[in-house]
């Protein structure tokens, strides 16, 4: 049962509500003002699409090896084990011997699946 003191009024969000609208404003604000003062010099080079400085050459559509993407997948499955580690190293003392061993099996998982992949040669580029 909710008291006077822990209830929760609509008027309790207000501030919330004006800062969102206060930043919600300011971006309007900047982008119709740049929008407004800024330059509008149009040239043949300045319109021209390019990245890095390095004109892009051939079609964007040409298509791309899975290796690629196998590759780029890989690498979020083993950089996420960060996340896990991360909090056991911070409680490693607290978690005792349960917690360590726990580890151990989450590392020896992962490394089964890491050598799976080197097996199958998925990060081989030939």
């Amino acid at each position: 049962m909710e008291t006077a003191a822990t209830a929760q009024l609509p008027s309790d969000y207000l501030p919330i509500l004006i800062q969102f609208a206060a930043a919600l404003g300011f971006v309007v604000f900047a982008i119709v003002v740049t929008h407004l003062i800024g330059p509008k010099r149009h040239s043949k080079v300045k319109d021209a699409a390019w990245e890095c400085g390095v004109e892009s050459v051939g079609n964007a559509r040409t298509p791309v090896s899975y290796k690629y993407f196998m590759t780029a997948i890989l690498f979020v499955l083993f950089d996420v084990e960060v996340i896990f580690l991360y909090p056991w190293a911070v409680n490693f003392r607290g978690l005792g011997m349960e917690g360590f061993i726990q580890m151990i099996v989450f590392m020896a998982m992962l490394m089964l699946g890491f050598f799976y992949v080197i097996k199958k040669g998925i990060l081989k580029w030939e």
